[in-house]
């Protein structure tokens, strides 16, 4: 089912069951702390997670860019905005980011998973601000419901924000519902700003919905990083894991060349490598990480682009450090190639 989050600025309701006491995390200490892979590189946390976490949320240029350019729109209650980028570079870390980021006055009404049918996308926003429905009712008294709750809402200077994530799963006919949600408003102003967060498929859905397009106010698209900006990455995402600014960072700058090189800069993938180059480098007890233990990581890793001249026999000694850590009782986390 999907999750909605009707939320006040900076609050993002995740509805998480508390694990029982046995099954949280506990942090490691005494020698088997000295002993840890986060110890071995004087980090607090993995740095390198694929979960989308606030905290590491690095502002790139066209990161920044656009995230500014979101904040500039809400403030000026503009219609529609749209964000979109190709997989991996980032798109729910920047709607995760704008969620914690809204302007006081906002509210939001978060659609992580929009793969919903025209009904669905509307009784889903209605119920998330609190109206009470059968749902047996028709679609004019649902619009005419949720247009009531806007005004009331206005009334006392709250804006809301529709905030969909991977739009691009959007039907079209969805999307056009989607699209009459933005003709509430007042002779004023807009009732609802509706942000929509997607990869590139995005556009040719809004390509065959030519009134949905003009109403499109603000646009951003997300690029891959450049090899000067994945470097700052690394560091950014070390430091926020608690890497001490006296210490080095455990990447040589051939193993940044060839993370880049492996990469193209898109972050996700970046980060699956670098998280499987710092766990080659402490298996062998290296104090960082080198230009042969990323190509190794990026050879076992299927969104890379791998160096091919990197030797078969390598690739068996993945499988054979992997191994020996699993069979240490070594927590590895899970990782999506």
């Amino acid at each position: 089912m999907t999750v909605l989050t009707f939320s006040n600025a900076g609050k993002v309701r995740t509805d998480r069951p508390e694990l029982p006491e046995c099954e949280k995390p506990t942090p490691s200490s005494g020698d088997s702390r000295s002993l840890s892979y986060l110890a071995h590189f004087g980090l607090d946390e993995a740095p390198f997670g694929l979960t989308p976490d606030t905290d590491f949320f690095f502002a790139s240029s066209p990161h920044q860019e656009a995230l500014n350019t979101l904040l500039y729109a809400l403030e000026n209650g503009e219609g529609f905005i749209k964000i979109v980028g190709a997989v991996g570079t980032g798109k729910t870390l920047l709607c995760r980011t704008l969620l914690a980021s809204l302007p006081a006055h906002c509210r939001a009404v978060y659609l992580p998973n929009p793969a919903l049918d025209p009904s669905g996308i509307l009784f889903a926003v209605a119920e998330e601000m609190g109206l009470k429905l059968t749902g047996d009712e028709s679609h004019y008294r649902v619009h005419k419901a949720i247009l009531s709750r806007l005004i009331a809402l206005a009334q006392h200077d709250i804006h809301v924000v529709l905030i969909v994530d991977e739009a691009q799963a959007i039907s079209r006919e969805s999307l056009e519902a989607v699209r009459l949600l933005s003709n509430l408003e007042t002779e004023k102003r807009k009732l609802l700003t509706i942000v929509l967060f997607g990869q590139p498929e995005l556009d040719a859905q809004l390509d065959a919905i030519p009134q949905f397009k003009t109403r499109i106010s603000f646009h951003d698209r997300l690029r891959p990083l450049t090899r000067d900006e994945l470097g700052a990455y690394l560091e950014h995402r070390l430091r926020q894991a608690g890497l001490s600014p006296d210490r080095i960072l455990p990447f040589s700058p051939a193993a940044i060349k060839a993370l880049f090189a492996a990469s193209a800069g898109v972050p996700r993938v970046a980060n699956v490598i670098a998280h499987k180059a710092l766990m080659l480098a402490y298996g062998k007890g290296l104090p960082r990480v080198g230009r042969s233990e990323l190509q190794i990581a990026a050879h076992d890793t299927l969104a890379a682009r791998s160096p091919r001249h990197v030797r078969a026999w390598r690739l068996l000694a993945v499988g054979a450090l992997a191994s020996g850590l699993l069979a240490g009782g070594w927590y590895l986390g899970t990782l999506t190639a």
